[in-house]
């Protein structure tokens, strides 16, 4: 599932994986009309900003994207003719308009769509990464003005693992269960949430590494096995 830097829900499962039922009423399940449409890195944080900010202008948008705002509004048109965005008429007026998020999160979990549009499966998915490296960049650079108690739930770790497609999928699922018990961040959700409740990203990434077929079969490489875990 994927999220970005200015951009929330942005869910990148590539895989046989099925939709969960949580996510059902409020996703974006991309065809090839949709995955074509967000295969721009502004159109993925133009979304990912509506989705975790609420209805934006493009000016706005444009601000915090720092692009100007006839190319927002472009983006924007070009969303919304593809059923990512809306506008708000009852907030708009002649001069400018107000647009929403018309979903929650967006899932890519289609292999063979990925095989016939490999361009653009390509280019959204490194807009979704990039989007996660600006993020995890915004945090960073505001890390030592957070309070302590969220200072100390801070964490980059990694863990190398040797595993067989099958457990992979399996740990996927494993690690969808256990996120899925929390509560989301939505609309209502945010209005129920207890005193101290703040947005927390969690951000997986599960990144076959596929070692050459001489270290596959038991030899290792020139620089010998590797493998460390980053605190």
């Amino acid at each position: 599932m994927t999220d970005s830097g200015a951009s929330s829900g942005l869910s990148s499962v590539q895989g046989p994986h099925g939709l969960p039922p949580e996510a059902e009423a409020d996703a974006a399940v991309l065809d090839a009309k949709g995955l074509r449409a967000l295969a721009h890195p502004v159109r993925v944080q133009l979304v990912g900003l509506l989705r975790k900010n609420g209805p934006s202008t493009a000016t706005r948008l444009a601000e915090r994207l720092g692009v100007n705002s006839g190319t927002a509004s472009y983006h924007l048109r070009q969303l919304a003719a593809a059923g990512f965005v809306e506008e708000e008429p009852e907030r708009g007026n002649a001069r400018e308009r107000w647009w929403r998020s018309v979903h929650q999160s967006t899932w890519f979990n289609d292999p063979d769509l990925a095989a016939r549009e490999p361009a653009a499966a390509m280019t959204y998915l490194q807009s979704v990464a990039g989007t996660y490296e600006l993020r995890a960049q915004r945090v960073l650079n505001e890390l030592q003005t957070m309070p302590r108690t969220w200072r100390e739930t801070f964490d980059m770790s990694d863990w190398p693992l040797r595993l067989t497609p099958a457990e992979a999928a399996a740990l996927h699922e494993e690690l969808r269960a256990v996120v899925t018990r929390y509560r989301r961040d939505t609309p209502q959700e945010a209005a129920r949430a207890p005193e101290g409740a703040e947005r927390v990203s969690v951000i997986l990434h599960l990144l076959p590494e596929l070692d050459p077929p001489a270290t596959r079969a038991g030899n290792p490489g020139p620089e010998g096995p590797t493998g460390a875990e980053t605190p």
